[in-house]
């Protein structure tokens, strides 16, 4: 089975919400919500359109909690007991960011981690951004819980 990339699934997009046919080839499947974390974070090119807020509708549906500001970035924060849970979720998420090349702003107090995302390049968000936030509540998920 053959994975669509960012630009299939852009155009399968734009034409689900324009009423054409969706053409999406056989063997291939486009994004669900099961699988968003699943994903890997695809590097942004130069000059590679910001999401519009119709495109940004269905992919923030499939995360919990998350919220876009000023249309261009995804924000959330995580609670913790107390400094020491909230520092080493920071590490859970910095090696997630590593391995997906694709690295949050993070600010870290005692018993909270605010995470923020967007592709700096285009000041704006694109698919891996929301892939990377369903990473980040995946390693929220996977935390010891003592």
């Amino acid at each position: 089975m053959m994975i669509l990339g960012v630009n299939e699934r852009r155009r399968a997009f734009r034409k689900r919400m324009t009423g054409e046919p969706d053409r999406i080839p056989e063997g291939t499947r486009a994004m669900t919500a099961s699988s968003l974390a699943d994903q890997k974070c695809i590097p942004c090119r130069g000059g590679t359109p910001p999401l519009t807020a119709a495109e940004i509708a269905p992919l923030l549906a499939q995360l919990d909690g998350w919220k876009v500001e000023d249309g261009k970035k995804l924000s959330k924060s995580f609670r913790f007991k107390n400094f020491v849970q909230a520092v080493d979720f920071v590490n859970a998420v910095t090696r997630v960011a590593e391995e997906e090349q694709h690295h949050p702003d993070l600010y870290v107090r005692w018993g909270e981690v605010r995470v923020y995302l967007w592709t700096h390049k285009i000041d704006g968000l694109t698919e891996s951004d929301f892939v990377m936030a369903a990473k980040i509540d995946r390693a929220y998920a996977a935390r010891p819980q003592a």
